[in-house]
């Protein structure tokens, strides 16, 4: 195992074409950078791969110091100081950045030397500039920026939420470990008491959903596009599946999965003998033990995750994906326990120009906790593996490679959860708990991705109707065993949990997707741990340097959500829960 004291420390590459001593304090100490680059005279394809690194250069640049200053706000939302240089970034960089940006596109594709770029990934990336050339509009920029100011208001609501318990004040993610107490009252309590408080907030967030609604139909229109679906299809680079085969992926996962997702219900409600089950019996232990409590503290979290990745690449091998982790902690690229004030959720946040990402989560003591942290430290993983690809374009994969990366590092590792339980009872809880948490994971997926269609179909819906509609396709996807009475105006709410339809929308289809991959590599390990690893990493190795399928089928699984190859994957997951009880 390495030591902190013996790690070797990455070095930021040497800025060559921006110089090491740039500042960013206005869009003019950057200006002039873009304006070489859109001057430079170009003669072969030689100096046209040269000019794709500058470029890569100064963009990195950029992506990073962005970086840095959405990091520091969202582990202090109240620090108007940080949130000031966040929104100086997205109001006074990001609009020229993206003009430029477009102007640097065009230049590229244009080249007459282009198409003697023949190396793996350019194909690629300038896929994804004519994709961009053909969606960007000038009249979008200033709706772009009044769009990122107005998403990041929803971490600075939620995160401020706080409720009071046994008289000491708490977040919401600490209240909630509550819901695992054997005591149904304690439970109860800490149910209520969490969704009184959110609901205080519902109109508030339901005002704020509408704006950011109304400003993306509008970016949508103006691009050309009858609605902020397709033009999201687009932006996000969707080349390799279309709407109707997400309409497919709904409609797979409730006839393949929802029937399991009430197995478990009935067998909840059996063994804990209440009747009806009501919303805080669903994450108690139906044995009436007490909460899985898998670690004490953030660095007992961090030390655990780092003994669990380092068995991970065997014996005698070197400790990679360990050292991961040891240079991030070594390197303060970490901020992993809950507090008052921190936004809500969970990130790995790459950072370009060093290739050390940055884990932000909310840990408590639970199980999900566990799960987070092994989750993000799959895409750090990610980030490291693909840090000395040349081009930021091939450093940034598609979300449905990335979840991957992280998806499968949950069931990877899982194998090793007995370094965070020493008895061996627990370790089967904490599995199962798992496993049962992906039959719950793509029903839910279906559901926001299904919603976030109907939304944004029907862009000029009433709250009422959204309620509604929220309901229909909630109750499509959720069990028919737990008992909301009493409790209608709350379910009508569940959505604004969702920190993906305030923030970053139509991304959350990708975690159903790469679910399954990570089923999949899961399956090759446990036949072959030495080659299902290799092809983990040789997959996440190739960056964007290939289309999402092959990026998969490196890691030797299929790109495939049909209702047949999910009924195939659960078949191998309900096997799994069923050597576990």
């Amino acid at each position: 195992m390495t030591s902190n004291e013996t790690i070797n420390l990455p070095a930021r590459p040497t800025r060559s074409f921006i110089g090491e001593t740039i500042e960013l304090k206005s869009w003019n100490d950057v200006k002039p950078l873009y304006e070489e680059l859109l001057d430079r005279s170009i003669d072969n394809a030689e100096e046209l791969q040269q000019w794709l690194v500058d470029r890569s250069e100064l963009e990195s640049y950029l992506s990073e110091n962005f970086a840095w200053r959405y990091i520091r706000m969202t582990c202090d939302t109240a620090n108007e100081e940080l949130v000031k240089e966040l929104n100086f970034f997205i109001e006074e960089i990001q609009p020229s950045m993206t003009t430029y940006g477009n102007d640097l596109d065009l230049m590229a594709v244009n080249s007459p030397f282009l198409s003697q770029l023949t190396d793996e990934g350019y194909d690629v990336m300038v896929r994804s500039m004519k994709k961009a050339i053909d969606i960007f509009r000038e009249e979008n920029i200033p709706l772009q920026t009044e769009l990122q100011t107005e998403e990041r208001k929803y971490g600075a609501i939620v995160g401020a939420m706080t409720v009071t318990i046994d008289g000491r004040e708490m977040t919401l993610p600490e209240a909630s470990d509550r819901l695992q107490s054997t005591d149904r009252a304690v439970r109860e309590e800490a149910w209520r008491k969490v969704w009184e408080r959110r609901y205080k907030d519902h109109e508030v967030l339901d005002q704020l959903f509408d704006r950011l609604r109304d400003l993306r139909h509008q970016i949508a229109l103006n691009a050309g596009f009858t609605n902020f679906r397709d033009y999201s299809f687009a932006a996000l680079g969707r080349f390799d599946y279309t709407p109707e085969d997400c309409f497919n992926f709904h409609e797979s996962v409730a006839e393949a999965v929802v029937p399991l997702l009430n197995e478990l219900a009935n067998e909840r409600q059996r063994k804990l003998s209440v009747d009806p089950l009501r919303p805080w019996d669903t994450k108690v232990d139906v044995e009436g033990r007490p909460p899985l409590k898998p670690f004490a503290t953030g660095s007992e979290l961090l030390e655990k995750a780092i003994t669990c990745f380092d068995r991970l690449d065997g014996d005698g091998q070197p400790k990679e994906l360990g050292d991961d982790l040891r240079i991030m902690r070594a390197m303060g690229h970490l901020d992993l326990e809950s507090r008052k004030g921190k936004a809500p959720g969970g990130y790995n946040y790459p950072l370009e120009e060093i290739g050390v990402p940055f884990i932000f989560m909310n840990a408590t003591s639970s199980l999900r906790d566990l799960v987070t942290m092994v989750h993000e430290g799959g895409h750090a993983v990610h980030s490291f593996l693909t840090r000395d690809l040349p081009l930021k374009a091939f450093r940034n994969p598609p979300m449905e490679v990335a979840e991957l990366a992280s998806m499968s590092m949950e069931l990877l590792s899982m194998d090793h959860w007995d370094v965070f339980f020493d008895d061996a009872n627990e370790l089967r809880r904490a599995k199962l708990q798992h496993l049962e948490s992906i039959i719950e994971t793509l029903p839910w997926v279906a559901t926001i991705d299904k919603f976030q269609h109907w939304i944004y179909e029907n862009p000029t819906h009433t709250d009422a109707e959204r309620r509604e509609n929220w309901l229909r396709i909630y109750t499509q996807f959720a069990d028919t065993v737990t008992n909301w009475d009493g409790f209608a105006f709350y379910q009508e709410y569940i959505w604004q949990r969702q920190l993906h339809l305030y923030e970053v929308p139509f991304y959350y289809i990708e975690y159903g997707i790469a679910q399954l991959g990570a089923i999949g590599v899961w399956r090759n390990y446990r036949r072959d741990p030495k080659a299902g690893l290799d092809g983990y990493k040789k997959a996440l190795s190739l960056g964007y340097k290939a289309p999402i399928r092959e990026i998969y089928a490196a890691a030797n699984v299929p790109f495939d959500f049909s209702r047949e190859h999910i009924q195939e994957l659960m078949h191998f997951v309900w096997e799994e829960i069923k050597k576990l009880n």
